[in-house]
């Protein structure tokens, strides 16, 4: 076979690209980079796409983390000294259980007044001009304190062995649940009577606080167990002053805040006469704290997998720090126009403990007052403990992504950086061939025709 000059040529050029082309590969992998376009590598270049975008993911979970962290770090601080201020609230109202002249019970609500209004101003905490407890609405001030009183209904707030046994009467409801209030009424009799919402039925002030522990004795541990089989307690007799005839639905008298609503309204005009006594709602006038935010939660996702917003959330909610009342839950509203919590129950609770401290209320305070106060407390301390459980969590979480990223970061130096001792003996080996290439090229390529003239 006769191999001409001509494709020897060639051949040798072809050689030779081939040499400068690898060459200049590995030129380009000084950088410390050794893909630089999906046909370099193609698996390697698909793990690095990967790689790089778990490493992505895994900074942004990283930077999630650090400003929920900060943002919980100010809502638990926030809630901190909220905590203190409702604390001093109860001991105040303690201290007004005793002896005290009507001038004492004045002194004693203004500095429990002070007290609120600090609680409001926590509420009101900003960090870098956001609100912590307005929501969404971070840029509205969630919290305002009225300048005038209004009449607000006056709520039974049940303790415990109250609370277990009124709930779970369903006799004659519409509604079921537990019943934790009842709703305050005065007779025309000079008496005080108290509103079961979910069955309509009145009970005398001396069966609710006293009279109600005779059931629990003689073995009859909830009122339900009497109206289901009564004849099983023969000593006992029906314990309901009277019957309103059915549930009573509470936002026809009052607003999702407690105040009564006007005579436009059904709220005053509201005076049902029960066994001959004409009953009519108890009010306190007091300062009435409203909630502008909204009732949503920011949520800053913290690792891989679905989102969870119920874990992911790093402000309180409204109800985590107010709760609700009898004024503002789902059963107040059965015509299915619930507007949401008031989300400043807890607040205006105190601020009604304030209003009858200076009222000079004693039958009350003694009563009631105590009970009111530490719902509040509470409410505010299982926030604060929710808050503070899951800043934990994201701590954890932050040291468990520290540790993937330096994982995911060898994976990436292994698939897509270059290793430069290989690299300058790689180098140095082409450099030396291309260069004997074109050495041995001037030998072996005949010459041209000029070259030969």
């Amino acid at each position: 076979m006769r191999v001409g000059s001509l494709q020897m040529t060639m051949k040798y050029m072809t050689q030779l690209n081939r040499s400068y082309a690898n060459q200049t590969k590995l030129m380009e992998q000084s950088d410390g980079a050794k893909i630089h376009r999906p046909s370099d590598a193609p698996i390697d270049y698909s793990k690095y796409l990967r790689y790089s975008t778990s490493y992505g993911e895994n900074d942004q979970y990283q930077y999630n983390i650090k400003t929920a962290v900060s943002w919980m770090k100010n809502t638990d601080a926030a809630l901190v000294d909220m905590s203190d201020a409702m604390k001093t609230v109860v001991e105040k109202a303690n201290q007004a259980q005793g002896t005290n002249t009507a001038t004492d019970m004045k002194a004693i609500a203004s500095e429990m007044l002070v007290m609120v209004q600090q609680c409001v101003s926590d509420a009101n905490t900003q960090v870098n001009g956001r609100y912590l407890f307005a929501g969404q609405a971070d840029l509205i001030q969630p919290y305002v304190l009225s300048n005038d009183k209004y009449e607000r209904g006056l709520t039974k707030t049940l303790d415990d062995k109250q609370a277990k046994f009124f709930s779970g009467d369903t006799h004659g409801a519409t509604q079921s649940g537990d019943i934790t209030q009842m709703l305050t009424m005065e007779g025309d009799d000079g008496n005080i009577y108290y509103l079961n919402t979910k069955n309509g039925e009145v009970y005398t002030k001396e069966f609710v606080d006293e009279g109600y522990k005779e059931f629990i004795a003689n073995g009859c541990e909830t009122l339900s167990d009497y109206h289901e089989n009564p004849s099983k307690y023969p000593e006992l007799s029906d314990p309901k002053f009277g019957d309103l005839g059915g549930a009573i639905t509470v936002s026809d008298h009052f607003d999702s805040r407690g105040v009564i609503k006007d005579e436009t309204g059904k709220g005053k005009q509201f005076s049902p006469t029960v066994e001959g006594v004409k009953l009519t709602f108890e009010t306190v006038n007091q300062y009435i704290v409203t909630y502008q935010g909204d009732r949503k939660q920011f949520s800053m996702v913290k690792e891989n997998g679905a989102a969870q917003p119920a874990t992911d959330s790093v402000n309180a909610s409204v109800i985590d720090i107010a709760g609700s009342s009898i004024f503002d839950n789902k059963e107040a509203y059965p015509d299915g126009k619930y507007p949401g919590p008031s989300g400043a129950n807890a607040f205006n609770d105190l601020l009604t403990v304030v209003a009858m401290c200076e009222r000079d209320d004693s039958r009350w305070m003694s009563s009631d007052s105590k009970t009111l106060a530490n719902n509040s407390f509470n409410t505010v301390n299982i926030a604060q403990t929710v808050v503070a459980a899951r800043q934990q969590v994201y701590t954890d979480c932050e040291e468990m992504l520290v540790t993937q990223s330096e994982t995911i970061l060898e994976d990436i130096t292994t698939v897509h950086s270059t290793d430069v001792a290989k690299l300058a003996v790689e180098m140095m080996t082409a450099q030396t061939i291309y260069q004997l290439s074109l050495s041995v090229g001037s030998r072996v390529i005949p010459p041209t025709l000029a070259d030969y003239l």
